[in-house]
């Protein structure tokens, strides 16, 4: 479909063989933030938890960091306060640098997504962009942005990416595409082709980790979902991904330790009244966010732990050979 909000535009597709040539950046720790949503006290909490680790941290922001900031000081602070960091462009940013309005919000959304919400997505992209137009030293530092970044932790080859491997808005790395068998010789091949380990990616807005074999090989995908919004049923944090050759000082809520890597999943214990009061002063009742995400913000979505976590995953304190 190529309505607004639906379409995928040529410009967002790479493919996965563009990650096996991009030039690889060292970490220790790595910690991919994908979804902020430009929810600052989130953006604290990620600060928190890296001031806590033992070693260097690496924080690498996936795309999405903005959405919710149409406010005038919230837009220049996260612009500025995330760009002190490792950061790719999401489907937000990419449509915050375009002239039209083709691709509405970019989110890409499948034909499951109900038209109502593409819509209010749009809007919300377009009350952003208003305001991002009136910046234009912050749109200048967004297209200096990449749609994927290369790491290497311990031996451990990662590929960061907003989407999936083909292209920034790419929905088959949401948690319900990675369980449907369909996928996953497309999946096989996006590894070999990238030349990874591990895929980390956020934008389907609901967290998920999965194993894949391949050739002998193991390769891992880790969703995070959304750090800036509660991610599972009756909760109100967010969900970060630590990819470390060091075990987590922090209790994960899932995760894998492949070899001598350790992949967490990570709640993020964000201010929530704060950041829902901020939220109702930009967008009250009846607004196309509030009627989109007020819900979810208070009471998180229908998807529970169990439903992201890795098949084999039994509790926290057990270990994956």
């Amino acid at each position: 479909m190529n309505t607004p909000g639906r379409v995928c535009p040529l410009r967002y597709r790479y493919g996965p063989r563009a990650l096996a040539v991009a030039p690889e950046r060292q970490a220790e720790t790595l910690y991919v933030i994908g979804g902020l949503y430009g929810n600052r006290p989130a953006l604290d909490a990620v600060e928190v938890l890296a001031a806590t680790e033992l070693g260097p941290v690496t924080l690498c922001f996936n795309g999405d960091f903005h959405w919710f900031d149409a406010d005038e000081s919230a837009f220049v602070e996260i612009n500025a306060r995330v760009l002190r960091h490792d950061a790719l462009l999401g489907n937000v940013e990419a449509e915050l640098l375009t002239p039209g309005e083709e691709a509405g919000c970019g989110c890409a959304y499948p034909e499951t997504v109900d038209t109502k919400v593409v819509e209010r997505s749009n809007q919300i992209h377009a009350h952003l962009k208003a305001t991002a137009q009136r910046h234009p030293d912050a749109l200048a530092s967004l297209r200096k942005l990449p749609m994927y970044v290369r790491y290497r932790v311990g031996e451990a080859r990662i590929g960061v990416v907003h989407g999936d491997a083909e292209a920034l808005a790419g929905w088959r790395f949401d948690v319900n595409a990675l369980d449907n068998k369909v996928n996953h010789e497309w999946l096989a091949s996006a590894f070999l082709q990238a030349d990874v380990e591990v895929f980390a990616s956020s934008h389907t807005c609901l967290p998920g980790c999965r194993c894949f074999g391949f050739e002998e090989r193991l390769g891992w995908i880790i969703n995070n979902g959304a750090a800036g919004m509660s991610n599972f049923a009756n909760t109100r944090f967010g969900v970060i991904t630590r990819i470390s050759t060091t075990p987590s000082p922090h209790q994960r809520l899932y995760g894998a330790n492949p070899g001598p890597i350790h992949i967490d999943a990570l709640a993020l214990d964000f201010d929530a009244d704060r950041w829902e009061r901020e939220f109702l002063k930009r967008w009250p009742p009846a607004s196309p966010a509030y009627v989109s995400y007020f819900e979810r913000i208070r009471r998180g979505p229908a998807h529970v732990i169990s439903q992201a976590a890795p098949p084999a995953w039994r509790a926290p304190e057990d270990r994956f050979p």
